[in-house]
């Protein structure tokens, strides 16, 4: 669903506890944030929505690079081609490299610097997007399994993908790329005591 941006929403507090009650304690706490957290970009989200690490936005931007090189590669072979005779045609080529360039650096900081997630009584939640906000919610009553997913980028930063696979919702899972490592293995841990208590409730 889609909410309206504001541009100066109430800052995070400094120090946020780093345990996880259990879901439907009603004052479930967020995991401490990492020391790199955007502390210093001046704005950290609303209040109680957690950012990603800094270090979520170099791999979002060597994935941008390497998404965009490909049809960049293939364009600068066709204009090699058509403007070769022509004294331009380097600089019309260097041109849409860092067009090229300058895209890829949008989109990852883009990424980066408007998805936030929180942990509450309510479940999960993941919020994408600024001028249009996107915000996908999952109760934890309906969280069947998990997975906990790291690519070589992510390993090599510390970072983690969580994909949640829910039961009787819109979306059959949700998935969040650059959670920080330790904060990716709490939500893990969490889902998974809930899961083991829904399987003891249906038994018993």
């Amino acid at each position: 669903m889609t909410q309206p941006f504001h541009d100066s929403p109430p800052a995070l507090p400094d120090a946020v506890p780093a345990d996880m009650p259990p879901a439907g304690a009603g004052a479930e706490a967020a995991p401490q944030r990492d020391p790199d957290a955007r502390a210093d970009a001046g704005w950290d989200g609303p209040r109680g929505w957690q950012p990603l690490p800094k270090r979520a936005y170099r791999v979002f931007l060597y994935v941008s690079l390497l998404v965009a090189a490909m049809p960049a590669t293939m364009a600068t072979m066709i204009l090699d081609d058509v403007l070769a005779r022509r004294e331009w045609g380097w600089m019309a080529i260097a041109a849409m490299w860092v067009a090229t360039f300058v895209v890829a650096l949008w989109v990852a900081h883009k990424r980066y610097r408007y998805t936030f997630w929180i942990l509450d009584e309510d479940g999960f939640a993941v919020r994408r997007g600024r001028l249009w906000q996107w915000e996908t919610r999952v109760p934890s009553s309906r969280v069947q399994h998990l997975d906990l997913k790291r690519g070589p980028l992510e390993r090599a930063h510390n970072l983690a993908s969580l994909v949640l696979h829910t039961a009787g919702t819109r979306l059959s899972a949700v998935s969040i790329s650059g959670l920080d490592d330790a904060d990716a293995e709490r939500l893990r841990d969490h889902f998974s005591r809930q899961i083991d208590r829904q399987a003891d409730d249906d038994h018993a």
